[in-house]
């Protein structure tokens, strides 16, 4: 793995921060959310400088203000149309004075735009050598994007890949997964228990992983949250408001299944069987 990208994967779930600090009369709770979370080991913080154009990453800071920044792994994400080499720093710097910290421990450009890779990576390796990031990657990159990534100078330095992945978001296994893996490349998932997703209400409902949460004394959505890391090489980025779910969360790692529970889950969920398009929400 690249640098220090190992760290990711032995944290395999991490917080989540999409819809934060859009409401100021939730801003208690959230940030109490986030505490609860570092303080019960969850030590990566997701963000973009998209989430409420910056709201989030003022929030992430509030609630990072008194922990030792070494012991954290924040992580931020970048516009497309600010991932050039004249615009990247400067929205780099906006995002690192609204989390209050002189570096971010890995830097996405949050989905591909219309700027050249090579001017972007240019662009995240002079940040790196700068001291700012310590590492970048991409986020909703399919297997085609990867690929042209890597012929891209440098393009190899790409230290993670963020995508949608949960139960009802299977396509990735096909072939991105593999792909990520060959390369060395972590999985970042978002979404894994398909919060903000009609698909999120199905699941909670479904005979088959309702009786399997009973029966481990778990809720269906720690049993997806479970799923999703089940291979231990996938980070998951729940995102949690409430200090109660938070702890649930941070329970998630500890559950496993068994080689007849995933069948059984492979047999409801089918996984896929041809190349499916990138699902991105």
């Amino acid at each position: 793995m690249k640098d220090d990208q190992t760290s990711i994967i032995q944290e395999t779930i991490g917080m989540g921060t999409w819809h934060m600090g859009d409401e100021p009369v939730k801003e208690q709770a959230e940030i109490e959310a986030l505490k609860v979370g570092i303080d019960g080991g969850l030590i990566v913080i997701d963000t973009a400088e998209m989430y409420g154009e910056g709201a989030a990453e003022t929030l992430v800071g509030k609630a990072i203000a008194g922990y030792t920044r070494s012991d954290l792994y924040l992580i931020s994400k970048v516009y497309p149309w600010h991932a050039s080499t004249t615009e990247l720093p400067q929205a780099l710097d906006r995002s690192l004075e609204r989390l209050g910290t002189d570096y971010v421990d890995l830097y996405l450009l949050h989905w591909p735009g219309d700027i050249p890779l090579a001017e972007t990576v240019a662009a995240m390796e002079a940040a790196k050598a700068a001291g700012k990031i310590r590492n970048w990657g991409v986020s909703n990159f399919d297997v085609s994007q990867m690929q042209a990534l890597m012929q891209v100078s440098d393009g190899s330095h790409c230290a993670a890949n963020q995508v949608l992945y949960n139960l009802g978001a299977r396509g990735i296994e096909y072939d991105l997964i593999p792909w990520l893996q060959e390369a060395d490349i972590p999985l970042i998932a978002y979404s894994p228990i398909a919060q903000g997703d009609s698909r999120g209400n199905h699941f909670r409902n479904d005979p088959l992983l309702k009786s399997m949460a009973e029966q481990k004394g778990i809720s269906v959505f720690q049993l997806l949250l479970a799923w999703t890391i089940r291979n231990g090489q996938t980070l998951a980025i729940p995102q949690t408001s409430d200090a109660q779910h938070m702890i649930q969360n941070i329970e998630a790692k500890q559950i496993r299944f068994s080689a007849a529970e995933l069948e059984q889950i492979d047999a409801r969920f089918l996984p896929p069987t041809k190349k499916q398009p990138l699902e991105v929400i």
